[in-house]
């Protein structure tokens, strides 16, 4: 299928592994040039490498902390000036810290915005001109499944992640005469390093192997398993696309159907 996105320039947040390079890499795959940013500058440059070996685009890497407003304007800039303005926007970062209400202190709540809210806003008030210019423009946010069904003791990522969604809902209505698309994906469990991270930790604290801590964790997913990074990514190169351009203001979960909601 082709997704009609040949020669757009697509900027990928936090891209240096996991669900951000495995987005980056389908985006990549699609033909789209990719510009990726993350902290870890050596990391960031295996990714880049990695992405041009397996599907020959253009591939530009930039370290950049989301969390910094310098960083963030250096990384736009440099999209813009070594290809082109954004038509893609891929807004994603880590999480803040795990704990319940009692444990957070302001700086912890402001530091969590700061990390997802703010970073999204940035890089998409950045963006914007740009996309309003060609008349089309595609902002897709990575959140979490969290803000269709609150997750214990990541009160903070509940909660900023939410306002993501409630902002990206209200911003899609307001760009959508201009051929922008706003929309956000909710992945579930998937499988990638923090994932596997996770698994690790449980199996040392209860004596178990790593691959019985990953089975565990597929008990509540109706299909019976974790979820591959190239699903997910797999939804946001069609959001990117041209076969797309009627959706926005979307939050679709990719999650094995663990939600049960039904909006």
């Amino acid at each position: 299928m082709d997704l009609g996105i040949k020669g757009r320039v697509a900027l990928v947040a936090a891209a240096s592994k996991g669900l951000g390079k495995a987005a980056a890499m389908e985006l990549a795959r699609e033909g789209a040039r990719v510009v990726i940013a993350a902290r870890g500058e050596e990391e960031l440059g295996a990714a880049a490498d990695e992405i041009r070996a397996a599907t020959g685009a253009e591939v530009l890497s930039v370290p950049a902390d989301v969390t910094k407003v310098t960083d963030i304007e250096a990384l736009v800039g440099r999209a813009q000036a070594e290809f082109d303005d954004v038509d893609i926007l891929v807004n994603n970062a880590g999480g803040p810290r795990p704990g319940t209400f009692t444990d957070m202190t302001d700086e912890d709540w402001l530091s969590a915005v700061n990390l997802n809210l703010m970073s999204t806003v940035r890089l998409t008030r950045l963006v914007l001109p740009g996309m309003r210019r060609k008349g089309w423009g595609r902002i897709i946010n990575m959140t979490s499944i969290s803000v269709k069904q609150p997750m214990a003791n990541i009160i903070l990522s509940n909660a900023a992640r939410s306002a993501v969604v409630a902002m990206a809902k209200t911003l899609s209505q307001q760009v959508a005469p201009d051929g922008i698309t706003v929309n956000n994906v909710c992945p579930g469990t998937i499988l990638t390093d923090r994932v596997r991270s996770l698994a690790a930790n449980t199996a040392q604290t209860q004596g178990i192997s790593e691959e019985e801590a990953l089975q565990g964790m597929q008990t509540d997913i109706p299909m019976g398993r974790i979820g591959r990074p190239e699903e997910l990514a797999a939804l946001i190169a069609f959001l990117a696309s041209e076969r797309a351009s009627y959706i926005t203001g979307a939050t679709i979960q990719v999650d094995g159907g663990v939600y049960r909601g039904l909006l």
